[in-house]
C-alpha cells in the first residue's frame, strides 16, 4: 500500500450530477437562456468553474461568465451539498485506508468550503487530513500545484503517493507532479482515454484500490 492517497472529488469520490446539473439549469432559467442537455453539463464537471461556464455558454466574455457564477452561487449554497452523494463503498474505502495508517487529502477544482460541507454532513471528515480546492492554488489542474502542495504538507516522497481521479486533467496533473496515478471510470471519461496516460490501474469503482 501507499503511505498517502490523494483524491479528486467530483466523479471520483462523489456523484455530484444532481447538484451541479440542477444548479446550472436553474441559473440558465434565471438568465432567460434555454436549458442545456444534462450530459453536456456533466462533461464539464471537474473543470474550473469559469472554464466550465465559458464552454457551456459558448463565450469567453469575462463579464458574462462572472454574472453566471454570481447567479449560480445562491443555488449552489442551497442545492449542492444535498445533491452530492458518495459513490457506493467510498466512505468504507476511506475508513479502511485511514485504519491502515494512510494519509489522505482531496485535490479538487471545487472550492474547499463546498467539499468540507459534504465531508461534515456525511461524517467522513475524520478520514481526510485536508482539502486543497481551487482557491488554495494559483493554477488549477492539470497544473500539479495542488498535488505538490499536498506532498510538501505531508513531507512524503513522491514514490509513496497515489493520486486517484476520473478525468484527463487528473491524469495530466499526476504525470506532471511525478506521482503514481490510478484512474476510476465513475465519471464521463472512458477507460481507454484514461489508459493513454501513465497509470498503475484503471478501475470501475474505488473499492478496487483495496485489492491487490
Amino acid at each position: 500500500m501507499y503511505r498517502c492517497y490523494l483524491f479528486d472529488f467530483d466523479y471520483t469520490l462523489v456523484d455530484s450530477t444532481e447538484g451541479i446539473v440542477g444548479c446550472f439549469l436553474r441559473t440558465l432559467a434565471e438568465m432567460g437562456r434555454p436549458p442545456l442537455p444534462s450530459l453536456a453539463i456533466q462533461r464539464t464537471i471537474g473543470l474550473p468553474m469559469p472554464e466550465a461556464v465559458g464552454r457551456l455558454l459558448g463565450t469567453k466574455d469575462e463579464a458574462t461568465i462572472e454574472d453566471f457564477i454570481r447567479r449560480y452561487q445562491p443555488y449552489a449554497d442551497r442545492y449542492m451539498t444535498p445533491g452530492t452523494h458518495f459513490f457506493p463503498g467510498v466512505p468504507e474505502v476511506l475508513a479502511q485506508l485511514r485504519k491502515g495508517g494512510a494519509k489522505i487529502a482531496i485535490i479538487s477544482s471545487k472550492t474547499s468550503r463546498r467539499i468540507q460541507e459534504k465531508l461534515d454532513e456525511s461524517g467522513t471528515a475524520a478520514y481526510i487530513d485536508f482539502v486543497i480546492g481551487c482557491r488554495e492554488v494559483a493554477l488549477p489542474k492539470p497544473d500539479p500545484e495542488g498535488i505538490l502542495q499536498a506532498l510538501r504538507r505531508f513531507s512524503l516522497p513522491k514514490e509513496t503517493v497515489l493520486y486517484t481521479g476520473d478525468s484527463l486533467v487528473d491524469a495530466q496533473a499526476a504525470e506532471a507532479a511525478g506521482v503514481d496515478f490510478a484512474a476510476v471510470t465513475t465519471g464521463t471519461t472512458t477507460a481507454a482515454a484514461l489508459a493513454r496516460y501513465p497509470h498503475v490501474r484503471v478501475m470501475d469503482r474505488l473499492s478496487e484500490l483495496l485489492t491487490s
